[in-house]
């Protein structure tokens, strides 16, 4: 403090005044933060509401369960189904498509199964075994959903694959070529829709369950 004529003069008001106006701007600051977080909950409640994060009440996990099975008794040893049909009826340069596309892949595949067949049953075991004990065990509702798409695909690998050697066997061409592709898709078909059906009582299951007990 200074004396002056006029009076006392604090020196260190400036300050003060300085210290004074960040208190009261600082529950604003707190305010419009308060505001951001709150619309940030908002937000995620709403895409909770609207995108259901349980797998098997979840419309999209069922439209991926159509879609797969679909795509896997359309595309019949990474053939398209309609080329097999317009191979059938046309024949010529359809059906040396079919039969050069099929040879392909089947030689793949072969090739595949022959050269890592080791490390392919290790890492196929390690997954089957992880999402078994995470849905059955510990009963996760997500690794329920994932295992009922992934599981069946295991025996459609094997009637694949099983496909492929009789193709390699000789049934490779022609009319033998034809009725073996057709017999695979119905095998694929029938895998899907027991897969489909057992998917739909576990996921009613579920759901039920859920809305019983809450």
């Amino acid at each position: 403090m200074r004396g002056c004529a006029g009076g006392l003069r604090v020196g260190p008001l400036p300050a003060m005044e300085r210290g004074a106006s960040q208190v009261r701007s600082a529950p604003q600051g707190s305010r419009s933060q308060g505001r951001g977080k709150t619309k940030a909950v908002d937000l995620y409640r709403t895409l909770l509401d609207v995108i259901d994060m349980r797998s098997f009440s979840n419309l999209w996990y069922w439209i991926a369960l159509a879609v797969l099975w679909s795509s896997t008794s359309h595309w019949i040893l990474g053939v398209p189904f309609d080329m097999i049909q317009r191979a059938r009826r046309q024949g010529g340069q359809a059906a040396l498509d079919v039969e050069t596309m099929v040879a392909i892949n089947c030689r793949r595949m072969l090739n595949i199964t022959r050269n890592a067949a080791v490390p392919l049953f290790f890492g196929l075991a390690f997954v089957l075994s992880t999402l078994t004990a995470l849905a059955f065990w510990y009963w996760v509702e997500f690794a329920q959903a994932v295992f009922c798409l992934v599981a069946p695909l295991v025996p459609v690998g094997w009637l694949s694959l099983r496909a492929a050697l009789r193709i390699e066997a000789g049934e490779d061409a022609g009319e033998a070529l034809y009725r073996r592709l057709m017999t695979h898709r119905r095998q694929v078909q029938l895998v899907g829709m027991l897969a489909i059906f057992v998917t739909a009582m576990f996921g009613m299951y579920r759901n039920m369950s859920e809305s019983i007990l809450g």
